[in-house]
């Protein structure tokens, strides 16, 4: 933070949206703090762990769920760490400070500002006259000079190929480029890629995100003064899904799980489908919206080396790191899980957290982390029943996938709980493996012909990437990115019915009524039909009767070639969901809905397909 302005004492000083709900009665805390990193200033812990309705600013009792972690006395605990996330009620935001020339108190010597390139990437669904520059309608870093024809705009249809220069004339900055939009003559056109990079100035020092969360959850455990609402707070864990997951992953490579008097932050960290990679949480003009998938987000710095928690070499640079290796020698390591979906190892890198970087062995786990695969499961369930095929501004080709696996993030959660608290250790590891052959290439996943699907056989690859010769000191002079040789990334093997095989299977995957995938294509009338459809997964069902299945040329069993009736469905639902429950993947109490919700499946899938549908 060299460069971010200071005030009298020499502090940077930098404020943010905090959220707190802690036992009315100290006495009654378990002495332990749940942080969750909000996606996008949200809050999504309520209706993962209590089955609340969600709400950014939760009033009701709807809002709040059924109460389990209240009940079980954590203090939780949510604070903003962005400041580029569009304002809105309940919104958790950061006000991060302007970084400067010169060190001083947030003041410049003749005027100079520090400037810098920025990119904007996007990929249109529908044909339109606009677009916007920055991720997902966040705010954007303004072109010093709107009308520069140094800014450069192409297309091309290819993440890895060199685009195609648009004439300057051709396009342009929207009210100079203060609402973050530009124009193009005739339009853009849905399923194309497009990039915007321009010059810009006044980075947010966004760093202090990361600083801001390890100085609050430091002060929650540590701070004895009348200033702490939670005194005596023995243990802190933390969870992120997704981008924010990605922040843990990026949190402890840089070392922030080590407070400024060497002490531990985070006693656990669950890290929740953020795949393989990190991203632009602290460095110049970082836009931390910004993911890297198959087909959206193209070249971001996100899936760069290490991957794995343990050591590993690149073998291009012959650099020997890994996620924890500034917290293992500071001794400030967590206890680690991290938990993926089907859809993390075809669009975020997934299998590069547990193999080497060429992809040729399974890496080896440090004893303090855990890797879940949920099999099947998309990146975020989509509603039930399964008929929409719209979910997370995208069209895909299939119907939503709506495997909910939250009962395992909530038992999950249980046992890493009961790790950090009481040392009683957890579950062993569940992912696929390359030594087993559960983890593999695409043409070999052993995918089902199923009509009008395939296995997608070009998943995110992961690239080395130049941001030119100052990455190492966070400043990009490079962009796009000059594109190097790619990791090795492998995909979970599939049975017969295109399920994934390995990792914890869930009932809906045990005794199956459809193919259940990760992964969906993108819809003829968004552009790009053979991309993947950012990262909504795919309900294929079954065929109802053998005659239906024959009629189509399906190869997989149809619903009645499986099952005798309901009961014979519901009973082998439950005796699946019962082993979950004694290897410590489901909890009891989750039981009673996992069965009702077999009964509805059941239901919906052997109506009429035409009625089924609707």
């Amino acid at each position: 933070m060299k460069l971010a302005p200071r005030n009298p004492r020499g502090d940077v000083e930098f404020s943010a949206d905090f959220y707190l709900l802690k036992p009315v009665d100290p006495r009654r805390g378990n002495g332990r703090v749940f942080y969750e990193v909000g996606n996008r200033g949200g809050k999504s812990m309520l209706a993962t762990f209590q089955k609340a309705t969600g709400s950014p600013d939760p009033a009701t009792e709807a809002e709040f769920g059924d109460g389990a972690l209240m009940r079980q006395g954590f203090t939780l605990l949510w604070m903003g760490w962005q400041w580029d996330v569009p304002e809105r009620a309940g919104t958790m935001r950061m006000q991060m400070p302007i970084a400067r020339p010169e060190p001083g108190r947030g003041t410049t010597e003749n005027g100079r500002r520090i400037t810098g390139l920025v990119r904007g990437n996007f990929i249109l669904n529908e044909k339109s006259p606009t677009a916007p520059v920055a991720d997902r309608n966040h705010q954007a870093y303004a072109p010093i000079d709107p009308q520069s024809a140094e800014s450069v705009m192409t297309v091309r249809d290819d993440p890895i190929a060199k685009g195609t220069i648009i004439p300057r004339s051709k396009w342009r900055f929207i009210d100079e480029g203060k609402t973050g939009m530009v124009a193009l003559d005739g339009g853009f056109e849905p399923g194309r890629i497009y990039d915007v990079v321009y010059r810009t100035a006044d980075p947010r020092v966004v760093g202090v995100g990361l600083a801001g969360t390890r100085d609050l959850v430091s002060f929650f455990k540590n701070d004895t003064s009348a200033e702490n609402p939670m005194p005596g707070l023995k243990h802190a864990i933390g969870w992120g899904v997704s981008q924010s997951g990605r922040f843990l992953r990026h949190f402890l490579y840089q070392g922030f799980n080590e407070d400024e008097q060497g002490r531990r932050v985070f006693d656990g960290v669950f890290d929740q489908v953020g795949g393989a990679g990190r991203g632009s949480f602290n460095h110049r003009f970082g836009q931390a919206s910004r993911d890297a998938l198959q087909f959206f987000n193209i070249l971001f710095p996100v899936d760069l080396f290490p991957f794995s928690d343990g050591p590993a070499t690149d073998p291009e640079t012959g650099i020997t790191d890994s996620l924890l290796a500034r917290a293992e020698k500071t001794n400030t390591a967590p206890k680690i899980f991290h938990l993926l979906t089907n859809s993390e190892y075809f669009n975020r890198a997934g299998s590069l957290v547990h193999t080497d970087p060429t992809g040729t062995k399974d890496a080896d786990l440090p004893p303090n982390t855990r890797i879940y695969m949920i099999a099947s499961a998309p990146h975020g369930p989509g509603p039930f029943p399964p008929a929409s095929n719209r979910g997370g501004g995208m069209v895909g080709r299939a119907a939503l996938n709506p495997l909910n696996y939250s009962p395992a993030t909530r038992a999950l959660f249980r046992a890493l709980d009961r790790w950090v608290a009481d040392d009683v250790a957890p579950p062993p590891s569940a992912c696929p493996r390359i030594a087993d052959g559960t983890l593999t290439s695409p043409d070999r996943a052993g995918w089902p012909a199923i009509p009008g699907y395939q296995l997608p056989q070009q998943p995110l690859r992961a690239f080395h990437l130049n941001f030119g010769p100052d990455w190492s000191k966070g400043i990009v002079s490079v962009e796009p990115p000059e594109i190097g040789k790619p990791f090795v990334v492998s995909v979970p093997a599939v049975d017969a019915d295109g399920n994934v095989r390995a990792g914890i299977r869930l009932p809906d995957i045990t005794v199956p009524l459809a193919t259940q995938a990760g992964w969906n294509y993108r819809d003829a009338s968004i552009g790009a039909p053979d991309r993947l459809a950012g990262e909504i997964g795919s309900y294929i069902p079954f065929a109802r009767t053998r005659a239906d299945r024959e009629r189509t040329g399906d190869p997989r069993l149809s619903i009645d070639e499986r099952y005798r009736n309901r009961d014979e469905y519901v009973g082998r639902f439950a005796a699946a969901t019962l082993d979950l429950v004694a290897k410590g993947y489901v909890l009891s109490e989750d039981v009673a809905d996992l069965l009702k919700h077999a009964q509805e499946h059941y239901d919906w899938a052997t109506q009429p397909r035409g009625t089924a549908q609707k």
